[in-house]
């Protein structure tokens, strides 16, 4: 449904959206109904990045965004794959996007820092970027420990950067594009130049990037607020981009991507990843979902509600609860301490909750699932 107002000073149609309809927008986009997506790539062009995070107490991030789209066919071979052979996806900045958007994330990155900090600290070690790029022309690729430090002034830093000169001049530089990460060992990532691993692409200007991120990023949440306050890692405001909306319920306007509009609704039931675009967002999760989450990680143990690792559990189009679970690989066990119900679940959503835990514990080619008792709890 639509309504002319004069917004910005256009005459323009605003979209106006049940909660209904503005949850399944923002799954529909997400590659979160019951028609998964079947390729890798497509689906990270869709989604437009996969956050990388270390924790595995069931699986690292990027592996269950991906594995809650695609299902059991899935594999995390397929992503490194895709990084280090194929060279259709490439990592930056902790963010795994797809090649095709190389320049949306190059152009302009060769200007000076916004930071004066850094660009104090770039300019006294002139000298320690340039026995980098120099080092990797000859012997690259290489990973940040075979790597001199010959900075004249450490990275001023209390925390876990402090003195780590190395591997900040590498991301600095990465951001600039000078240098690509061009694959990992383990956990260490493999420095190059950016020939080696980059295609030649040609760049948009600054202006033009930023419009087209915009685009991107709204096409892969559906709807987005214009402006909102910053997340780590990657934004989730889309500026002008799409065409506005409003939210039954729902303070403020909102901007929908008017593709996303088209087509019906067919859900199904998923484990979602705690950095999942679809709830990353925790204000949109609860103004469009009633979802209240917060990832528990960091929090001492007796002021957990939902668990270490908690994943959220999408049903059609409500977030309904939270699976408190973790992988016991030494016993190949999927060990199941608690299922959350937000809401209370019906015989049909129990169900096909403990077919999504079956399906976690194939794809993680865990022997057994043991559940605590009881496992099920309910919260108002």
């Amino acid at each position: 449904m639509t309504a002319s107002v004069n917004f910005d000073r256009y005459l323009l149609q605003v979209h106006e959206l049940t909660k209904e309809q503005a949850r399944r927008i923002a799954i529909r986009a997400q590659l979160l109904e019951a028609k998964r997506p079947t390729k890798l790539v497509p689906m990270v062009e869709q989604l437009t990045m996969l956050q990388l995070d270390p924790t595995a107490a069931i699986a690292p991030t990027a592996d269950l965004v991906a594995w809650s789209r695609l299902g059991a066919s899935y594999r995390p071979s397929d992503l490194q794959r895709a990084l280090e052979q194929d060279r259709t996806l490439f990592e930056l900045g902790a963010v795994i996007r797809p090649m095709r958007d190389l320049g949306l994330f190059l152009a302009g990155a060769s200007a000076p820092s916004p930071y004066e900090r850094t660009r104090a600290w770039m300019k006294v070690n002139d000298s320690f970027r340039r026995d980098i790029l120099a080092r990797l022309r000859r012997s690259g690729p290489l990973v940040s420990r075979d790597i001199p430090d010959t900075s004249v002034t450490p990275w001023p830093s209390s925390g876990w950067t402090n003195n780590r000169n190395v591997t900040k001049m590498l991301e600095i530089l990465a951001g600039r594009g000078e240098v690509a990460i061009s694959g990992r060992i383990g956990r260490e990532r493999v420095w190059d130049l950016p020939e080696r691993v980059y295609p030649s692409v040609e760049l948009p200007t600054p202006e033009d990037a930023a419009r087209l991120r915009n685009q991107r990023r709204l096409a892969s949440l559906g709807i987005a607020r214009r402006r909102t306050t910053g997340m780590p890692v990657d934004r989730v405001d889309v500026g002008d981009a799409g065409e506005p909306a409003v939210v039954e319920g729902v303070r403020g306007k909102w901007r929908v991507d008017p593709a996303a509009l088209q087509g019906g609704f067919e859900g199904r039931t998923a484990l979602l990843s705690p950095c999942d675009r679809l709830i990353h967002d925790r204000k949109r999760a609860i103004e469009l979902f009633d979802f209240d989450y917060t990832l528990e990680m960091y929090k001492p143990a007796s002021q957990r509600r939902w668990g270490y690792y908690a994943l959220p559990i999408l049903h059609q189009d409500r977030l309904i609860g939270k699976l408190d679970a973790a992988a016991d690989r030494t016993a190949s066990v999927l060990r199941v301490h608690a299922i959350h119900e937000d809401i209370p679940f019906s015989r049909p959503m129990r169900s096909a909750v403990e077919s999504e835990i079956e399906q976690l514990a194939g794809w993680l080619e865990l022997g057994a699932i043991e559940h605590s008792s009881p496992t099920h709890r309910r919260h108002p």
